[in-house]
């Protein structure tokens, strides 16, 4: 039998027992400084061997750590196996190979010819030590990826999990003990959410990595302005789902489903809005009422249901206030799947439709189990509609043309955009993850991923060091003036003459640097 950890963590559930948090966050980061002066110089193929071993551990103890998100969350154990631990495990190989290719010293090409002898390369150096404060809707996959990155790149990490899910945060520690990372590279704090960005921004991370709501996004950057520590931020969504009319309807309903009601719609990068084209709505609509109100709602027990429960007792007071504010103005409840039970944090999966403008359940991430449903028969209009938010985390297009598909996908305004599918795109370890306007800053993941844990630095070296001085240099003089004019003669003017007459100015001037002054 799988353990599952279900103990509150050592400073109790929300860590409240912490009497000075700054003072605890800053020995951790003066203990993670210490330790990361030697990662840092640790080969990409050293770092990668660590990190590599993480993928057949977290497959050795899978079933404990489905376990103990499923506890902490109230999502199913196939909600956290599917979108956590298995992502978690692909992204701990990937990230493990992939380092060195996106992060080696690369050279520059030279700008122009007359300055080819300055030969520049790109270098990538790590933070030092970032700081990352995670939610508690995906409290493994979500850390997981960003502690891993942050290591590869050669930073030392201190990470703050939601108070929720301590237990999770310390699979996370254990595995990288087991993993064989050295001591003091990663440190786990717990402490409540309310002190913990004042507790990291005052410790001397050198960047800070959060995920949650954007107020608190927000005030997290005011407070960083004081220090002038670079944030990167993900703060949700309210994502829109377009179906076409030549869209298979079948897979358009189960993807919509999945990428909405999965984890009880806790997703900042699940389906909210969904668009279906006036020739096929009426039919769309019947396929998806009827699969919702098939779905289980309800706490687990030995993977008897589809969909599980909210995660906090305020998450279900905000979801459970839009829906009756939808259903008061005149949406339609087209379908519906579980019962509503407060004291187990149960909400009913719900479908509506003929919903109207400004009414929160468009306006608003809902972060729940509800699906809203309406119509379009303009693409232009959908596009429109689709974009008129403050969010842009992620979208979908659903149709069989590709061209169509493509076409629509480059015109919303959105971090990820998935063809044919949605929210998945979170467990591609090769894929960036990050919004448009206030769903956040910066990119998490990918590519863009490591560039966001490094900084970079050029390094410039000069062929003709030999030389006692470049030809801009001093002594200046109308001579050195009229010289350099030649320059752009040489290279912008269309007049032959001039042209000509501008090289021997630079001829000139090279001459004239060679001199000893």
């Amino acid at each position: 039998m799988a353990k599952i950890i279900r103990k509150k963590s050592k400073h109790g559930n929300s860590g409240l027992a912490v009497k000075n948090p700054g003072q605890m966050v800053t020995t951790a980061v003066l203990k993670a400084r210490k330790a990361q002066e030697a990662w840092r110089k640790a080969s990409f193929a050293k770092r990668g061997r660590i990190i590599g071993r993480l993928a057949g551990l977290i497959g050795k103890h899978a079933d404990e750590i489905a376990g103990t998100i499923a506890h902490a969350t109230g999502k199913t154990n196939l909600d956290a196996l599917s979108t956590e631990v298995l992502p978690s495990a692909m992204a701990a190989k990937y990230y493990a190979k992939a380092t060195k290719r996106f992060l080696d010293k690369r050279p520059i090409r030279a700008g122009n010819l007359l300055l080819s002898y300055k030969r520049s390369t790109l270098v990538f150096e790590p933070w030092g030590v970032v700081g990352i404060i995670s939610p508690w809707n995906y409290p493994f996959g979500i850390p997981f990826h960003e502690v891993v990155m942050a290591l590869m790149c050669g930073n030392a990490v201190i990470l703050k999990v939601a108070s929720i899910a301590e237990a999770v945060g310390e699979h996370i520690k254990k595995l990288l003990s087991e993993a064989g990372l050295p001591a003091d590279l990663f440190h786990l704090v717990h402490l409540p959410g309310a002190v913990a960005g004042p507790a990291f921004l005052g410790s001397g991370i050198n960047k800070l990595f959060f995920t949650g709501s954007i107020p608190v996004g927000k005030e997290l950057m005011k407070q960083a302005a004081d220090y002038l520590i670079p944030v990167c931020l993900e703060l949700g969504g309210n994502d829109a789902m377009i179906v076409c009319e030549d869209a298979s309807l079948q897979r358009a309903a189960n993807g919509a489903l999945w990428a909405g009601l999965s984890n009880c719609g806790q997703s900042c990068g699940g389906v909210q809005r969904i668009y279906a084209h006036k020739r096929i709505a009426d039919r769309f609509g019947e396929i998806l009422a009827g699969k919702l109100a098939a779905l289980r709602v309800g706490r687990e027990n030995e993977f008897d249901v589809d969909i599980g429960a909210m995660s906090t007792k305020q998450q279900y007071d905000t979801v459970k206030s839009q829906v009756a504010q939808a259903v008061k103005a005149g949406a339609r409840i087209l379908a519906s799947a579980g019962k509503d039970d407060p004291g187990k944090l149960l909400l009913p999966a719900v479908l509506l439709d003929r919903v109207k403008p400004g009414m929160r359940i468009l306006t608003e991430e809902s972060f729940g189990p509800i699906l809203v449903l309406d119509t379009f028969d303009n693409y232009d209009e959908v596009v429109a509609r689709a974009n008129s938010t403050i969010y842009g985390l992620t979208a979908s297009v659903w149709s069989k043309s590709a061209g169509r598909a493509k076409k629509l996908a480059e015109r919303l305004e959105a971090g990820s955009v998935m063809i044919n599918d949605h929210l998945m795109s979170h467990g591609l370890a090769e894929t960036h993850w990050g919004g448009y306007r206030q769903s956040g800053i910066g990119r998490s993941h990918g590519e863009m991923g490591f560039y966001e844990m490094t900084q970079s630095k050029v390094v410039v070296r000069d062929l003709l060091h030999r030389m006692p001085k470049n030809m801009w240099w001093y002594p200046h003089s109308k001579k050195l003036y009229g010289r350099l004019k030649g320059i752009l003669d040489v290279l912008y003017c269309r007049n032959p003459f001039k042209k000509i007459t501008g090289l021997g100015k630079i001829i000139k001037m090279f001459a004239a640097s060679i001199k000893k002054w």
